[in-house]
């Protein structure tokens, strides 16, 4: 068949002509309590992987959606009631093997909410969801792919904490650098090296002292806020650990 201009074929193209895959966005959703690196995960409350653990997600809506960004934000608005200060797509997904639906692709995003805030919204989702620690996660017979998506997603928030500043948007608005430190040290499963932290830290600009301080122990502790206006924001050089921790691993 040939056409006289392209709006001649635009239309008469069906786009049945050719099938498409399942096309989905799963998340998984960071945040830290109780010393851990913790992931939100849902209880399928449907076939198919009904009653697996599941990382949360759910299929593009084309009338909805503007892009896949959009999709991400509003499934992590349905499954958490929140907005992150930080969505990052880490990579796409697809074969014939990863649903039993069907061709599946998916778009893997990773998120950082504060755990507090995050206790504090009801949300309107249907499925049981449990933060759990990424130990135990990783323990669990998660439904479809997710086992592998979690291990994706973790080691590229792991990558990221080592040079850019995205782990502050964990803290609260004022924190002392220890609080911060700790932050970094669960992220990266890794001990840190004080002075070298604080000086990373101070040097680059990322914080700025308040005239504000808290007790910490027996004497009190400097409260810092956050000074830049992206947390995304790459430091010059990557985070090194220290040489007797390497050493011992």
């Amino acid at each position: 068949m040939t056409f006289s201009s392209e709006q001649d074929f635009l239309n008469q193209y069906n786009k049945k002509d050719f099938e498409a895959p399942l096309f989905t966005v799963d998340m998984a959703i960071f945040s830290v309590n109780a010393g851990q690196l913790q992931v939100l995960l849902i209880k399928r409350s449907n076939f198919p992987q009904k009653d697996k653990w599941a990382l949360p997600g759910g299929f593009v809506d084309l009338s909805k959606d503007t892009n896949l960004m959009a999709s991400a934000h509003r499934k992590l608005v349905e499954k958490t009631g929140l907005k992150s200060p930080h969505l990052e797509q880490v990579c796409t997904v697809g074969n014939p093997t990863r649903d039993p639906r069907g061709w599946a692709v998916t778009s893997l995003y990773f998120a950082l909410i504060d755990f507090k805030e995050f206790q504090r919204i009801a949300t309107e989702q249907t499925e049981y969801s449990e933060w759990v620690s990424i130990t135990d996660a990783k323990k669990l017979d998660l439904a479809f792919d997710h086992l592998q998506l979690l291990d994706m997603a973790v080691e590229r928030l792991s990558s990221k904490a080592r040079y850019t500043a995205l782990p502050v948007s964990l803290m609260p608005e004022l924190f002392t650098l220890t609080e911060l430190q700790q932050i970094y040290e669960i992220i990266l499963g890794q001990s840190l090296e004080k002075k070298s932290f604080r000086r990373r830290m101070i040097e680059a600009g990322a914080v700025e002292e308040t005239d504000q301080s808290k007790i910490a122990g027996k004497r009190p502790a400097q409260l810092y806020k956050y000074a830049l206006d992206s947390f995304d924001f790459h430091f010059p050089r990557i985070l090194e650990y220290p040489r007797d921790s390497l050493d011992k691993s």
